[in-house]
């Protein structure tokens, strides 16, 4: 069975959390301030100068540390990000860093220090939410299913209505095909709050265990009024072969190559796979369909 969220990416970057040290619910300086806003319009570069000019005269600040590494992280600079981070965790405690710095190692295959860090945090108390989150995912990519279940659940009895923690037991019922379960709670996050992308992408990908590619469809449209992410429109792409509408699915295929062959891939595999899709015999043969040149 396809498991929700099985292609989600190496690092799920969850927002920045707020309740984790005091110091992080101060009202942040005018410096961290603008360093926050750039990160969020996307603007890495004034992010990372911003962040590294706060760290330069406190270097305890977790805030800033934090933007600093997700700046880097936006840039592909995974190594430099993992760097700083352990840097600053050697100097505190602080959840938020080491939570950030947990999805990383995972990312480039240190996933048993990752679950160290991660069962350390979650072990303190008062409890920090996005950790419960990210041991349950990071232990079911290692596939440790009953042990992402049991911190899933030990996590809401924190934080009942975490809609992250709810959705991460979603997905650990996912994974252990109780899929009318997850179903529920999936339709229960979304019910509660209709604009969540992730809980949109959730239900949708369980619409399709049941052969609801038009549902499916409709909320993975939705999602991307939330947010353009290719992945989503292969998997909307996919919804609409199902459903016999062509001309606008194949439309959607070609915008994810972006007229560049490398990123043709995952569109053509998408194509191929569904049982209303296109068959090629040649790679050149897809690549011309997509309008994706050779680099």
């Amino acid at each position: 069975m396809p498991r929700v969220g099985a292609s989600a990416p190496a690092i799920v970057m969850r927002p920045m959390s707020k309740n984790s040290s005091p110091e992080r619910n101060r009202p942040p300086s005018p410096a961290l301030a603008k360093a926050a806003l750039a990160l969020q319009m996307q603007q890495v570069e004034d992010a990372e100068q911003l962040a590294s000019q706060v760290l330069k005269s406190d270097r305890r600040n977790a805030f800033a540390a934090e933007i600093l590494g997700r700046a880097l992280l936006a840039q592909n600079r995974l190594d430099e990000a993992i760097v700083h981070l352990e840097k600053f965790t050697r100097r505190t405690d602080e959840p938020s860093i080491e939570t950030l710095l947990a999805g990383m190692l995972a990312a480039v295959d240190r996933r048993d220090e990752a679950l160290d860090h991660l069962r350390r945090i979650v072990a303190r108390r008062p409890a920090f939410i996005p950790a419960f989150a990210e041991l349950a995912l990071q232990l079911r990519k290692s596939g440790l299913f009953d042990e992402a279940m049991i911190v899933t659940e030990s996590g809401l009895g924190f934080a009942p209505n975490s809609a992250d923690l709810q959705l991460a037991l979603g997905y650990a019922l996912a994974d252990r095909n109780e899929r009318a379960r997850a179903q529920a709670v999936f339709a229960k996050v979304h019910a509660a709050e209709p604009m969540h992308h992730d809980a949109l992408l959730a239900l949708a990908a369980a619409m399709i265990w049941d052969g609801d590619y038009a549902r499916a469809a409709d909320l993975y449209r939705r999602a991307l009024t939330i947010k353009s992410l290719d992945d989503t429109r292969i998997r909307l792409a996919k919804c609409l072969l199902e459903l016999r509408q062509r001309e606008e699915a194949e439309s959607l295929f070609r915008s994810v190559t972006h007229g560049v062959s490398k990123l043709a891939a995952p569109a053509v595999i998408g194509m191929v796979s569904s049982s209303h899709g296109r068959i090629f015999l040649k790679p050149s043969a897809a690549l011309d369909f997509l309008g994706a040149r050779s680099d």
